[in-house]
């Protein structure tokens, strides 16, 4: 990324490499529009000139170079764009030339795209030990900002620059990472096996590849993380390596072509994917870097994924296959303890649902709904509570739906509610009794004027043609009450209200050791009381 400034930056980092013995076109530039349009045409004579000795005009390579809309090998047929590095450097420079963005606009969009990538699959609870290995060009300027977004995000980010770029931008990143107290490791002072005391590497030494070995100490950098595959083999967890763009070492649109370089697991691909993340075969590659305008997308017709709502890194291709059984998560969690619990259960769950909408979490009120019919036989789905006191917790519905003939048939229910990033869960239980037509018609006109008529127009849990019969009504009577008239409620339609006689409120715990406090409904000297009870998780 970031052209204008990066090509710059790159002569200055060949100094730190043997001289390749096949000529390669520099990487993106760093500095000003008219050196990088003079530094494009004299890296294109050396990429092409024959006088060169480049080994770089075969027809496979040219068939490449002019191609940049290829099938994804890594998706389900979906097209997928694959830059050149002579569009990479275009695209760039247009950015940063008549589109207004400025270098540290960018390098910051980009460190956040690699820090939501790695944040998508290494959760910090299991991946919190990140080491970011930075070279000197505008890649180790994304590694150094990913790692201020990593440690924002929860993790223990360390960092090592070893040829740090003497120019006011990287200085300033440098100073914001020392005020997070983020420790900055020599080369030296690095264990030999990585993998003891790093869960995550960044690599972001540079983003071009180039045949012929680097000085030290980057070949040193190179040759450590190419040991952790060895691991591979064993049992033993191993770092996992993201790399940012483009792997270091490889041919930035060969790729790994020799088969012996960085294996990363993660591969953060910015703007859009170079070709040599065609030869890419880990199990995650995102797409970073959502500043992309429509002008550029249409002139380089770049085919790329959608980003998800206000994600600043998207997936391409499918995730990878996983092993079921060897997915679990080591809950961290307060010790749930009967002393420090409320007495009575509707106060406890009040405490804990308040905290699970102050954490944020989306549809705290999301609840399980499990019922079963008069023959005995389970049902749940998912329903959204509406209202809770010492009388019960209140739901509505369809009485005529599958949930609502089986608590005809059989009124007693189970909700579990599940808050995830809290480690919790609550379980209630017990008989279950439609509310008063008056409290139902009160809320069901409390509600959006859209939702009532979906209310009219749902016949739930019936069987309908297609969707376009429940549009075809729904517009109909959205014109009938357009007046703003009241829209009736449907008779078939109300709430319920399950009156508990069993809680159980779950923390999650380490080692599997959770914390399960149960109150049960029981009858002491003729009066109902709670009492709890610890269950073995």
């Amino acid at each position: 990324m970031r052209n204008v400034m990066r090509r710059a930056m790159t002569f200055t980092f060949l100094l730190l490499q043997s001289p390749p013995p096949l000529p390669i076109s520099p990487s993106p530039p760093l500095f000003s529009l008219s050196s990088s349009a003079a530094l494009l045409s004299s890296s294109t004579q050396r990429f092409f000139n024959p006088s060169q000795g480049s080994r770089l005009r075969s027809a496979s390579l040219r068939a490449l170079c002019t191609k940049s809309i290829v099938p994804n090998m890594q998706d389900s047929g979906s097209p997928l764009s694959y830059l050149t590095q002579r569009e990479a450097a275009e695209i760039d420079e247009t950015l940063m030339g008549p589109l207004g963005f400025s270098v540290d606009q960018l390098m910051e969009l980009a460190g956040l795209s690699v820090a939501a990538s790695i944040a998508e699959v290494y959760k910090p609870e299991e991946y919190s030990r990140v080491l970011a290995i930075c070279g000197p060009g505008n890649n180790g300027g994304d590694g150094l900002v990913a790692a201020r977004h990593l440690h924002h995000f929860g993790y223990k980010p360390s960092i090592c620059y070893p040829k740090r770029t003497a120019k006011s931008l990287y200085a300033g990143l440098v100073t914001q990472l020392e005020s997070l107290s983020v420790p900055f490791v020599s080369v030296d002072d690095l264990p030999e096996d990585l993998s003891k005391d790093f869960d995550v590497i960044v690599d972001a030494m540079f983003g071009f590849s180039f045949h012929g070995a680097p000085r030290l100490p980057f070949d040193d950098l190179i040759r450590r993380l190419m040991s952790l595959q060895n691991y591979e083999q064993t049992l033993q967890k191993h770092p996992v390596i993201v790399s940012v763009d483009i792997p270091s070492g490889w041919h930035v649109e060969e790729g790994d072509h020799e088969g012996a370089g960085i294996k990363p697991d993660m591969l953060v691909s910015l703007t859009a994917p170079k070709l040599c993340a065609k030869r890419f075969c880990g199990p995650h590659h995102f797409l970073g870097g959502r500043f992309v305008p429509p002008s550029v997308s249409e002139k380089y017709k770049l085919e790329l994924p959608s980003y998800p709502g206000t994600s600043m890194c998207v997936r391409i291709g499918r995730p990878p296959k996983v092993d079921i059984s060897a997915m679990r998560v080591n809950y961290v969690s307060p010790e749930l303890l009967e002393e420090k619990v409320e007495t009575d259960p509707t106060v406890q769950f009040r405490k804990w649902f308040d905290e699970a909408v102050a954490a944020g979490l989306r549809e705290t009120n999301a609840m399980a709904l499990c019922t079963a019919n008069k023959d005995k036989k389970p049902s749940s789905r998912m329903v959204l509570l509406k209202g809770f006191d010492e009388n019960g917790f209140v739901w509505f519905t369809n009485y005529e739906s599958k949930k609502g003939s089986e608590l005809s048939e059989n009124p007693c229910a189970a909700l579990l509610f599940y808050w995830e990033s809290l480690n919790r869960q609550v379980r209630i239980e017990g008989p279950v009794e439609r509310i008063p037509e008056s409290e139902s018609e009160n809320y069901f006109h409390s509600r959006p004027r859209g939702s009532q008529i979906g209310a009219i127009v749902s016949k739930q849990s019936s069987v309908v043609p297609g969707r376009h019969v429940l549009y075809d009504e729904y517009q109909e009577l959205t014109k009938k009450y357009s007046d703003g008239s009241v829209i009736p409620k449907p008779k078939n339609w109300g709430g319920f209200r399950l009156k508990p006689n069993l809680f159980e409120f779950w923390q999650g715990q380490p080692s599997r050791l959770h914390d399960r406090l149960q109150y049960s409904l029981q009858d002491v000297n003729g009066d109902p009381a709670w009492k709890v009870h610890r269950l073995a998780p």
